[in-house]
């Protein structure tokens, strides 16, 4: 689970949320990562029928028609960030485990960074949440990844609450042109890796791609983004920010702190961190900070206004 710096979904006696119609509309990235280039997601289209599935990619534009269909099927909202694998990989298990229903619920996929208005709505404080709507009412569900037969149980007991709510109709499948392009054999490989957790069969997979390919930008980004997860997962975040607290020149810590920081969504804060220690240290303990931040502008997209501001403070920092 990654940190979402919002708060828990609202209970299913509050009113549904509603979003702004003046808001923009939704652009994929990542959890508090900004505009982060595409790397490989996990396998879509494998499940549902041949016509398309039953999850639709939502955004702040379309959410309120989307909404509106929870009066007739449970909508089941799985927010995500390109950032986290987990949760990219956690929104393509529910795909498969609702295809089942037949279109008897809907899965509404939510990039949080893309759509922040949503996983405000839902008080999102991590990814993966999924929250489903009944009848415009919010039903919170996961705030973690579970296992398929975990998550079936679940929605099988929230169609029954469903259909005590007299909410038992169907929704047409998703058009399959609709569906992105199948994933390079190495890079599905790879996000089948990352659904099974294997991080190390994921990272072989990633570098075999970019031996065959030195310009695969995709395999070079999510690469990375598997290395921030190798380096988080471990980690025990309360004793880390402690031991960080307590020795603020000590590299390591200072670096672990950051990448739960990137990994949490807190960005700038990420950068600002390392920049100070930049500025503190020298030699070989500079350098290793440095590679650090290139790393994580890796991560967040070169393209990304946060990166684009602190790449400038490196170099001031630097020379």
């Amino acid at each position: 689970m990654n940190e979402f710096p919002h708060q828990q979904p609202r209970s299913a006696a509050e009113p549904a949320p509603q979003p702004e119609p003046t808001l923009p509309a939704s652009v994929r990235g990542a959890v508090d990562l900004g505009a982060v280039p595409a790397p490989a997601a996990a396998p879509r289209g494998q499940a549902g029928e041949a016509a398309g599935g039953y999850r639709r990619e939502v955004g702040t534009a379309d959410f309120q028609e989307v909404a509106e269909l929870s009066t007739q099927v449970p909508v089941v909202f799985a927010l995500w960030a390109r950032f986290s694998q987990q949760s990219v990989a956690f929104a393509d298990t529910l795909e498969q485990v609702v295809d089942r229903y037949r279109g008897r619920m809907l899965l509404a996929s939510v990039d949080a960074e893309a759509s922040p208005e949503i996983a405000q709505m839902f008080q999102a404080q991590s990814v993966p949440t999924v929250v489903a709507l009944l009848g415009g009412r919010p039903v919170p569900l996961f705030n973690s990844t579970v296992p398929a037969e975990q998550a079936a149980q679940l929605l099988d007991e929230l169609l029954g609450l469903a259909e005590q709510n007299g909410i038992s109709g169907t929704v047409e499948p998703v058009r399959a042109d609709d569906e992105p392009e199948p994933l390079p054999p190495l890079h599905q490989e790879a996000a089948d890796a990352l659904e099974a957790g294997d991080l190390d069969a994921a990272e072989a997979a990633y570098r075999r791609a970019i031996a065959e390919n030195p310009g695969d930008r995709d395999a070079k980004l999510a690469l990375a983004q598997v290395h921030l997860l190798q380096r988080v997962l471990p980690l025990d975040a309360a004793t880390v920010r402690a031991e960080a607290a307590a020795a603020p020149d000590d590299v390591a810590a200072q670096l672990a702190v950051g990448d739960l920081d990137v990994s949490g969504g807190h960005v700038e804060d990420a950068f600002r961190r390392l920049l100070d220690l930049v500025r503190r240290t020298a030699g070989e303990d500079r350098d290793t900070v440095r590679r650090r931040l290139l790393e994580l502008f890796d991560v967040v997209g070169a393209e990304d206004p946060r990166v684009v501001t602190a790449r400038g403070a490196l170099m001031r920092a630097l020379f």
